[in-house]
């Protein structure tokens, strides 16, 4: 049987010549183009530690700490005094002092650049 040829039409797939040029992981490294790694890198550390320090400052889990979201584009656009501010407002319900934060984020945020996601 098994040497008597198959009765059952076969399915052959073909690929192009154009999809063997291009490896699959190539389509990851956009973001990368359009922003420089280290500066990707910098934000997340920025994030992280944010993240980090709203524990401390709220002694709670992640799940406990209030809604707030510190936007740092949002406050790229803002001067000095006014992202001070803004910080100030968003953590008004932290009953612990919160200028070592302010002034951390702030140091941190210095020579970053905004990322719009606009094209």
């Amino acid at each position: 049987m098994a040497s008597e040829p198959s009765a059952q039409p076969r399915v052959v797939f073909q690929t192009t010549d154009k999809e063997e040029e291009e490896p699959p992981h190539r389509k990851l490294g956009k973001l990368t183009v359009k922003y420089n790694r280290k500066d990707l890198q910098r934000r997340l550390d920025i994030e992280e530690w944010i993240d980090g320090q709203l524990h401390l400052l709220y002694d709670c889990e992640e799940e406990e700490i209030p809604e707030l979201e510190i936007d740092i584009d949002e406050l790229l656009d803002l001067p000095d005094a006014q992202q001070r501010s803004k910080l100030h407002e968003l953590l008004q319900e932290c009953g612990k002092p919160k200028e070592d934060f302010i002034n951390g984020l702030l140091y941190r945020m210095k020579g970053l650049r905004k990322m719009s996601l606009k094209k």
